[in-house]
């Protein structure tokens, strides 16, 4: 019975976090892409693909979301007939939306390229992301219907197949098309042309995957269609709402959620622009595309897939946070917050720290061998690790200010995290020359600023305090020492052993030493060890050692 309600509980788990593990996947095919169209290449696609996603948050985020939570409300009091009109309206916004989108990507592509993003050669990856913005409104919309009836397991499925598909996709097509650019690379004696068409490439490969992507839901409406004909029949709406009024509420509640979206993710374009400019400045321009490809390519990944694995221990909690104030429960509510927030620390503060001190393994299998890039690269690491762990706890507070509805504070959060960060990237790259190093430090501004607007407005609606001890301090603590030891063996072991060895082996030791920590401390007690694979080995330490 307990195998079959762990494996019950990973299926549900699975479908509720398909954001998060779709995230992940979204940032993993940038490693090995890397290796085949080189750093350059993903140099090249990096403003590309952040266009892409730029335009995806306005179209298949920000209307999706607002044209579920509208047919939601409706299909709850059987008013079917609005629900589908809501749908056609929204149908007719997001195409129109997702066309004039595509359509300023395909002929301001050489604008785009040369003054957002000061890459030239970007161009043809630009124009290549326009298709597949057009596409991904069409995405939004079917996403939205199903979660507004319900079925958010159809959508968690259609993004599983995206990404998988993007992930083969990107790979396959930047092959293909970096070995044509090697010919025209050699025809034109300008090697930068094969990293253009890899770049190509690998937009081309993100387009077939909107492509399979749509084909998908579309069937998916055409099976699940039949469903819903006898509803209309059942329909309990007292009037027939208009078209404007329609309009009406999915600008109202779709603006401020794109915007706040759109907000916590423009920084990546805004700095390789900032970037580009402080190696020109610099006279590093030769080497501009491959920093910032390893930079998008390889670092961004590896601190992103570290943030999104801390995330999967808090994101079930932020919908149990809502649900208990909206029942005025509020002392379930306020505990519930407290152990969304140890989560956070016991999970990301290991990871962030694990994550600086194997630097230089990760990197030299990034590379595939030591090389003086990947030394830059585990510098990076190093250096910036700490992003894992403020992402995650903005993450956190992030997505319980978007479920109590609090649109307004979570835009003003992000608008004012931008801002700063704007800021302090300009200062630092344009006038005191320090390239990724500067933006580091904005960034962790960014999330620094984050975390504490976030938490200042969540305060006041909910009057949540923080047990800094046991939330907060003693979690950190538990990670350092672990870190240390992880530290430790990694010194003793890279000598003798191989990267990944290293990584296969220090992991497991130090997770190990940073729970029994946890237990020491009392951070975690029984129950939350019975949850846990092994959790009984821990039960037994701790009834040795006295502390159960």
């Amino acid at each position: 019975m307990n195998i079959q309600w762990m494996a019950k509980n990973l299926k549900n788990r699975i479908v509720l976090s398909s954001g998060i593990i779709s995230y992940m996947l979204l940032l993993l095919w940038r490693i090995p892409l890397s290796r085949v169209i080189g750093d350059e290449g993903v140099g090249l696609m990096a403003p590309a693909f952040e266009m892409f996603v730029l335009t995806t948050l306005v179209t298949s985020y920000g209307m999706s979301n607002a044209m579920a939570g509208i047919i939601r409300y409706r299909v709850k009091r059987e008013r079917y007939r609005n629900a589908g009109k809501v749908f056609k309206t929204a149908f007719v916004m997001n195409l129109f939306l997702g066309t004039v989108m595509a359509l300023f990507l395909l002929f301001f592509s050489s604008w785009t390229a040369e003054t957002i993003a000061l890459e030239r050669l970007s161009r043809m990856a630009v124009m290549a992301a326009a298709p597949s913005v057009f596409f991904a409104s069409l995405i939004g919309l079917f996403r939205g219907y199903f979660n507004g009836y319900g079925m958010g397991v159809l959508t968690a499925h259609s993004q599983y197949i995206e990404k998988t598909a993007m992930f083969v996709g990107a790979i396959l097509g930047g092959r293909a098309f970096y070995g044509y650019g090697q010919k025209v690379a050699a025809l034109l004696q300008v090697e930068a042309h094969s990293y253009a068409y890899g770049a190509l490439g690998a937009m081309l490969g993100v387009f077939i995957s909107q492509v399979i992507a749509v084909l998908h839901l579309i069937l998916v409406y055409v099976i699940y269609a039949g469903a819903f004909k006898g509803r209309p029949g059942q329909d309990n709406s007292r009037r027939a709402e208009t078209r404007f009024e329609i309009q009406r509420m999915l600008i109202v509640n779709m603006v401020p959620l794109a915007a706040a979206a759109v907000c916590s993710n423009l920084f990546m374009l805004a700095d390789q622009r900032f970037f580009n400019h402080c190696m020109n400045m610099t006279e590093q321009g030769n080497v501009r595309t491959a920093q910032w490809g390893s930079f998008y390519g390889k670092f961004a990944p590896l601190i992103g897939i570290c943030a999104a694995f801390s995330c999967l221990f808090v994101h079930g909690l932020t919908g149990k946070i809502c649900s208990a104030y909206e029942r005025e429960e509020y002392r379930g509510m306020r505990e519930r917050m407290g152990r969304a927030v140890r989560n956070a620390s016991i999970v990301s503060f290991p990871a962030a720290i694990y994550l600086a001190v194997l630097g230089k393994p990760f990197s030299t299998c990034c590379y595939g061998r030591s090389t003086a890039q990947s030394a830059v690269l585990a510098g990076w690491l190093s250096k910036g690790a700490v992003l894992a762990a403020l992402f995650t706890f903005c993450f956190l507070f992030g997505q319980i200010l978007y479920k109590l509805r609090m649109t307004r504070e979570l835009f003003l959060t992000s608008a004012a995290s931008l801002a700063v960060h704007l800021a302090a990237a300009y200062f630092m790259t344009q006038r005191g020359h320090m390239g990724v190093d500067g933006l580091l430090c904005a960034l962790i501004l960014f999330f620094g600023i984050y975390i504490v607007l976030s938490f200042v407005f969540l305060n006041r609606r909910i009057k949540y305090r923080p047990d800094w001890f046991a939330g907060v301090l003693f979690p950190l603590g538990a990670a350092a020492v672990s870190g240390l030891v992880v530290y430790l063996l990694n010194l003793l072991l890279s000598g003798v052993a191989g990267a990944v060895l290293c990584i296969v082996i220090s992991l497991p030791v130090g997770v190990f030493f940073h729970i029994l920590f946890l237990v020491i401390l009392r951070v975690i007690g029984e129950t939350e060890l019975q949850e846990m694979p092994l959790g009984f080995l821990f039960i037994m330490l701790g009834r040795t050692i006295g502390v159960f």
